[in-house]
């Protein structure tokens, strides 16, 4: 192994750390508060377990593509979109009408997670078509092919 494999597969674990094992295992351990928070939005129990399992399966399945380099450039598309879609979906900083109040806000508190997943949905999307967008054009003409990223090493 060279400095730059262990560089790249280090960045690459930087970007998915909060997903996997940490938010995946937190939903593992606490599956019945995990259905709980998504009732918040979506009311039917039913809705909210498979949409908490699915959740799971992403959380863990696209990180795994993203380190090893399975179909990368896909699993850090979906991966953007659903820090897109949880942020828009528990994230609304909008709601609470207090953003804009003095002192302790929650809708402050929510707008910096919700950056925060934009953020990330955009490390995602580097993975996703490159530094200089070069990527783009292999991802559209073979989405579930690898972007090879540890080949030179």
């Amino acid at each position: 192994m060279t400095i730059a494999f262990i560089v790249t597969l280090a960045v690459r674990y930087l970007l998915v750390v909060l997903f996997f094992p940490f938010s995946a295992l937190d939903k593992t351990l606490n599956f019945a508060g995990a259905v709980g928070q998504a009732q918040q939005v979506f009311k039917a129990r039913p809705m909210a377990v498979a949409l908490i399992a699915i959740g799971l399966a992403v959380e863990i399945l696209m990180p795994l593509g993203i380190l090893t380099g399975v179909a990368d450039r896909l699993a850090a598309f979906i991966m953007a979109g659903y820090c897109a879609v949880t942020a828009l979906l528990f994230k609304q900083f909008w709601a609470p009408g207090d953003f804009w109040a003095h002192g302790e806000s929650k809708g402050r508190d929510l707008f910096w997670d919700f950056l925060k997943n934009f953020s990330l949905a955009g490390g995602f999307l580097l993975v996703t078509v490159g530094l200089n967008g070069a990527g783009l054009h292999a991802f559209l003409s073979d989405p579930v092919a690898s972007s090879h990223p540890y080949a030179m090493y």
